[in-house]
């Protein structure tokens, strides 16, 4: 028995089909097929029910699978624990807008580091579109990014939604809008200096389509949420962004800025996890996405709470 050969089993019921998996695998049907077929031998079981339709994993192979599992586990628990010894832990590399830093991927990387001490993990802020690139050619592992409805995955790439929330003004705790304890109109938006995300950001996209054709001049341009919010606290001007990147960060929780919901406004916008659709991340990297979704998890249930 090979550990491909349990990698190939996972894989086919991992992504539905003999076909799908040999393309993720990038390997072909009958090598798969053959490799698959050694494993029945060797196991006396049929792993693969074979009709007209295509090739799946059969019941006596979903029975196996969590024992692979298992083994393929326990094969990534030696292989992490020898490049420990060795001193070459690799880092968990995570690309980001700063989409949420401080209530979700700060308080997850945490739990992560209570787990794994030696296992380090390198945040890297990058444009949006840098971010997928880097995800598909490898030199990241997972991202977190804001994505509106109707946002298409890039090729290559599987997402998961850790949080959903709605865009909101984020204002000077001081300023005269911020005493109402309403929401704020399009007109109101537009007579204020504006702190805007470049372009290629999903808030800029959002202002575009708020504003239509005319757009107001933005006082400041600038990258990610969290230098937006600083600017805001300085005076310099609002801006608008999720408010899942708002609550619970630093400046909001000191009171230097506030934020009120857009008028009439029904968008929504989610945090997405995101990863290379692969056969099995390293161990280190799904135990950071563990920590994130479960920090996810119980981010939604304080709001639910709270509401």
């Amino acid at each position: 028995m090979r550990i491909e050969q349990l990698e190939h089993l996972v894989a086919v019921d991992q992504h539905g089909s003999l076909r799908r998996a040999g393309e993720q695998l990038h390997l072909s049907q009958p090598a798969l097929r053959e490799s698959l077929g050694k494993l029945e031998r060797e196991l006396r079981l049929t792993l693969l029910d074979r009709d007209r339709s295509g090739t799946r994993i059969s019941k006596d192979g979903r029975q196996l699978l969590p024992h692979a599992l298992e083994v393929l586990d326990a094969l990534d628990r030696l292989r992490s624990a020898a490049a420990h010894q060795r001193g070459d832990t690799r880092a968990v590399r995570v690309g980001t807008v700063h989409a949420a830093t401080a209530t979700l991927l700060g308080p997850a990387v945490r739990a992560f580091r209570a787990r794994r001490p030696s296992t380090p993990v390198d945040v890297v802020t990058l444009h949006r579109a840098r971010i997928d690139t880097a995800l598909v050619e490898g030199s990241l592992d997972l991202s977190l990014v804001n994505v509106l409805d109707g946002d298409v995955l890039p090729a290559g790439l599987e997402g998961v939604d850790l949080l959903r929330g709605r865009p909101v003004v984020v204002l000077p705790a001081e300023h005269p809008l911020a005493a109402r304890d309403e929401v704020l109109t399009t007109e109101e938006l537009r007579s204020e200096p504006l702190v805007m995300m470049r372009g290629g950001y999903v808030m800029h996209r959002y202002l575009r389509r708020l504003f239509g054709s005319d757009v107001p001049q933005a006082t400041h341009t600038t990258d990610g949420a969290e230098m937006a919010k600083a600017l805001v606290a300085e005076g310099l001007g609002v801006t608008v962004m999720p408010d899942y990147a708002v609550v619970g960060g630093a400046l909001h929780r000191s009171g230097q800025v506030a934020m009120r919901g857009v008028a009439g406004d029904g968008t929504r916008v989610t945090l997405q996890l995101r990863q290379r659709t692969a056969l099995r991340q390293p161990l280190p990297v799904r135990e950071l996405v563990a920590a994130l979704r479960a920090e996810a998890a119980r981010h939604e249930m304080g709001a639910v709470q709270a509401v």
